[in-house]
């Protein structure tokens, strides 16, 4: 469609969507908590009059549909939970949920969902599409769930209408500069894998640590040696990362515990590494706390696959994003990031694209990052996000 017409109709809608953008982020709530978050989409979509079926994954997700004239439908997909920060913006709008708050911008991810959701209403549609509010984005897997209740379906399998043949997401992303957006075929995000370890040992006086089984000693000692699956084991070709975030032990400094915690990440971008880190993890934490008399109980939690993006649906987003706002604000990216993302689920069921949206204003030199306290969703970016969504919605 002209160019004109769509940002005109978008224009109409921002000043809304600024108010619902902030709206939603005085209201954060932690994955598989978005009652208010769900109900508050749900009477955004009555108000459009665009039908939805709510009730889904973990009984916050929200599925909405409109029809088209062909038989499968486009997705576009938002994510809808808040992160345990405590918010540092000092902004009107700032969190009223003591110590939850928008870090990672799902609060403008919704947003821009519910502006395509209204622009799109008011357009001829050559394709239905499928409009996905998810829960439990940042702890929980909501993509995987929202996969399994038949969000991609269609009404014929537990869904609403036409089943998805193609779905696309967006993150918005403090790096990349406002205006741009960028992307990359393949591998976008890593697979994250999580860990718990408890170094079970002889705890005693300090002053005799030869009467002690010392699993501090031996919980440092793993930290280290797991460091070398990096540089020892995994192609320095290949993207790796082990990162223990909490090292949790003892009580006093005139006491060895008797136990010793550590707590940590494993990023991989390919299912051998994936394996091989596994493996290799298991290995030097046992062997390790035998060598120091402790033993090791593991808890090792697969998470989220790597979030890979379909070539043809790649192609089709530079296309489109070349077109609608030039070569200079489409970035294709060398390399993905080893951050975590559950639309990797969407994926493995139809051919996905997940693209970031830039919100870095060009007057600054720094952005807050994610997950940071001062980070605040810019609403800027608006526009250019319903903007693409809709294209993509409207492509052939």
């Amino acid at each position: 469609m002209p160019t004109d017409q769509l940002r005109a109709l978008i224009a109409a809608e921002l000043p809304r969507l600024i108010k619902v953008r902030r709206e939603l982020h005085q209201h954060p709530e932690l994955s598989n908590q978005e009652a208010w978050t769900s109900q508050f989409v749900q009477s955004e979509l009555r108000r459009l009059n665009i039908p939805f079926k709510a009730n889904i994954a973990g009984a916050h997700g929200v599925v909405a549909h409109l029809t088209g004239a062909t038989k499968t439908a486009v997705g576009l997909r938002a994510d809808m939970d808040a992160l345990p920060v405590e918010e540092a913006t000092g902004k009107a709008y700032a969190s009223k949920c003591p110590g939850v708050m928008h870090a990672c911008g799902h609060d403008g991810h919704t947003t821009i969902l519910l502006g395509a959701a209204a622009v799109l209403q008011k357009l001829d549609r050559p394709n239905p599409v499928t409009f996905i509010f998810q829960p439990a984005e940042e702890d929980g897997g909501g993509a995987e769930k929202m996969c399994n209740a038949g969000a991609l379906k269609g009404e014929a399998q537990n869904g609403i209408g036409a089943p998805v043949s193609r779905i696309y997401g967006l993150h918005g992303w403090p790096s990349v500069p406002l205006g741009t957006v960028a992307t990359r075929p393949g591998p976008m995000l890593a697979a994250t894998d999580d860990f718990i370890v408890d170094f079970k040992g002889v705890g005693g006086h300090a002053a005799y640590p030869h009467l002690c089984k010392d699993p501090i000693v031996a919980a440092a000692a793993a930290v280290s040696t797991l460091q070398t699956i990096t540089s020892r084991s995994v192609s320095p070709f290949e993207s790796f990362v082990c990162t223990v975030g909490q090292f949790l032990a003892g009580t006093a400094n005139n006491i060895i515990p008797e136990t010793a915690r550590i707590v940590g990440t494993i990023r991989t971008l390919k299912p051998e590494t994936r394996t091989l880190a596994r493996d290799r993890f298991h290995q030097i934490i046992n062997q390790t706390a035998q060598a120091h008399g402790c033993r090791a109980e593991i808890n090792y939690m697969e998470g989220y696959p790597v979030t890979a993006n379909d070539a043809d649906e790649t192609e089709r987003f530079f296309s489109i994003a070349t077109a609608a706002f030039g070569p200079g604000c489409v970035q294709r990216l060398e390399h993905p990031t080893m951050g975590g993302e559950d639309f990797a689920y969407y994926g493995k069921h139809v051919p996905a694209c997940f693209f970031f949206l830039g919100l870095r204003p060009a007057s600054v030199t720094r952005y807050p990052a994610l997950h940071q306290p001062d980070f605040d969703f810019n609403d800027d970016a608006l526009p250019q996000g319903v903007e693409l969504m809709c294209r993509l919605a409207l492509s052939p």
